[in-house]
């Protein structure tokens, strides 16, 4: 099972301190996040899409090739990426790129956000949201499976012979999560393509993303892709943790008082209610296991540790008390009580490379020279044959 954390890339005024950071320092925070994680032997980093104040992230790639460059093994993610209101084509390549940069560890979530007036910034109509998402992913699919693409759609202008560049990395497209809190028709598409569901788990009453996670389940068996079992589903989540339980909430009420969703009951209501998390280990990992008995068995938990202004030096000790503590025994545990082949995790690169070549060595696509376009002639690249690969003067 991959467990990690991400985040939503707020920039919130400490309340204990007054301090708000500026974006500069808390981009400079997140990447020390991702590559404290990594060493700390988590297993998944992910970070959200915001165009708007008070948040920093509006460049996902941007980001994720900087921690990839100063990490070792984590897999990179994001949560969400935005797939109404970013050109599909765009998508695919600055993906494929990012996918080239990590060497693989890189998978992708796609979402609609929950900021409305994302859509006329980009010129999209809200009203038009799930229609967008539905089209906008089918053209995403082929682009990274087809080396040349015509397509013609509602909300884009025609493409004739276009090619994506880069090619995914050995042709092998990341492995996509389909990131829903509301809506059925994303349940559908995850499980039409065989894709990941990640349901939120956040300002939720508990269990209230089970009916979403049963639909999804029920329509991947449905498309045969395995049994509903066996479709491969993550989890958000929000933990604050100490080493008693009395001090973790001492210690977070400040800064949940603090939300911006206008959560006003007391932390301990809360705590009861959602899944949120706050306390000791032992409770967090209790907490989790609960995760199991409402959802069943499933592949990745992630949790958001640097919410409501939290200094650096708090999300570090979170990081580390995960990494030591609470994700040890949840591994152990889940693995328990994890019915017999039912995937363990999400699938990595390797896992999907060897899905599709086995033994075989994989495509690695060559261009041809440049005719500036794919309108015409035979396939861009020199071979489009997996047998045939090229090898490299060297070897």
């Amino acid at each position: 099972m991959q467990f990690g954390i991400f985040s939503v890339s707020d920039v919130t005024r400490d309340p204990v301190t007054g301090y708000t950071p500026s974006e500069a320092e808390r981009i400079d925070d997140v990447v020390e996040m991702a590559r404290h994680a990594d060493e700390a032997g988590l297993d998944v980093f992910a970070i959200g899409e915001h165009h708007n104040p008070p948040f920093f992230d509006s460049s996902p790639t941007t980001l994720l090739a900087a921690i990839a460059a100063t990490t070792r093994s984590i897999t990179l993610s994001t949560s969400t990426t935005l797939i109404t209101t970013n050109d599909p084509v765009k998508i695919a390549e600055d993906y494929a790129m990012l996918q080239h940069l990590a060497k693989g560890r890189l998978d992708l979530m796609l979402g609609r956000g929950n900021t409305g007036p994302v859509y006329p910034w980009f010129g999209k109509d809200i009203r038009k949201g799930v229609h967008l998402a539905l089209e906008n992913y089918n053209l995403l699919h082929r682009l990274w499976r087809e080396d040349v693409v015509d397509w013609d759609g509602e909300f884009r202008t025609p493409l004739q012979g276009f090619t994506s560049t880069p090619r995914p990395l050995d042709d092998v497209p990341p492995f996509v999560w389909h990131g829903s809190i509301r809506t059925p028709e994303i349940a559908e598409q995850a499980a039409y393509y065989g894709n990941g569901f990640f349901a939120n788990n956040i300002l939720a009453p508990n269990g209230h993303f089970k009916p979403l996670v049963d639909l999804y389940r029920k329509r991947y068996e449905h498309y045969g892709h395995g049994r509903a079992q066996d479709a491969i589903v993550g989890l958000g989540g929000q933990a604050y943790i100490a080493k008693r339980s009395q001090d973790a909430y001492a210690e977070y009420r400040p800064y949940f008082d603090n939300n911006a969703h206008g959560i006003r009951i007391p932390l301990e209501d809360w705590v009861n209610a959602t899944p949120s998390s706050v306390g000791s280990p032992q409770e967090i990992i209790d907490k989790t296991l609960g995760f199991h008995e409402i959802f069943g068995d499933y592949q990745r938990q992630l949790w958001v540790v640097d919410n409501g202004g939290l200094p650096q030096s708090a999300v570090l000790k979170q990081i580390d008390l995960l990494a030591e503590e609470v994700v040890p025994v949840l591994r152990k545990e889940l693995a328990a009580r994890r019915a017999p082949g039912v995937p363990e995790a999400a699938p990595t690169h390797a896992d999907l490379v060897r899905a599709k070549y086995g033994d075989r060595p994989a495509r690695q696509p060559r261009p041809n020279a440049n005719r500036g376009d794919n309108t015409a002639g035979t396939s861009p690249y020199q071979d489009s044959d997996p047998d045939k690969v090229a090898v490299h003067p060297s070897l």
